[in-house]
C-alpha cells in the first residue's frame, strides 16, 4: 500500500511541528511557521487516508481553507506586531503598552 509511507511523513511533520512549536518560545515568526508545518502534516494525513473515498475529498477542501485562512490571520498579525512594536519577540511585550 503506498499510502503508508505518505501517512508516515504526515505524522513527522505534526511531530515536528509540535516541538518547534513547543520550542519556540520567543519569536512570533517561529511560531507561526512551526504550526503551518503542523497544518501541513495534518493535511497529508488526512489526503493519505481519504484518497480512495471520493466524497471525503470536501474534508480535505474545507481543512485546506481553514489552514489559508489561519495563515492570512497570523500573517496579518505578525505585521501589526512589527509595526506596533518594531519586532516580533514576545517576550518583550506588555500587555495594554502599545
Amino acid at each position: 500500500m503506498w499510502f503508508f509511507p505518505v501517512m508516515g511523513v504526515g505524522v513527522i511533520g505534526v511531530l515536528v511541528g509540535g516541538v518547534c512549536l513547543v520550542s519556540q518560545r520567543k519569536s512570533l515568526f517561529g511560531a507561526l511557521l512551526s504550526m503551518e508545518v503542523f497544518t501541513l502534516g495534518v493535511y497529508t494525513m488526512i489526503i493519505s487516508l481519504t484518497y480512495f473515498q471520493g466524497w471525503l475529498s470536501s474534508v480535505c477542501l474545507v481543512f485546506l481553507t481553514f489552514g489559508v485562512c489561519e495563515a492570512a490571520l497570523g500573517l496579518s498579525v505578525l505585521v501589526s506586531l512589527v509595526r506596533s512594536v518594531g519586532s516580533d519577540y514576545v517576550g518583550g511585550l506588555v500587555l495594554g503598552h502599545f
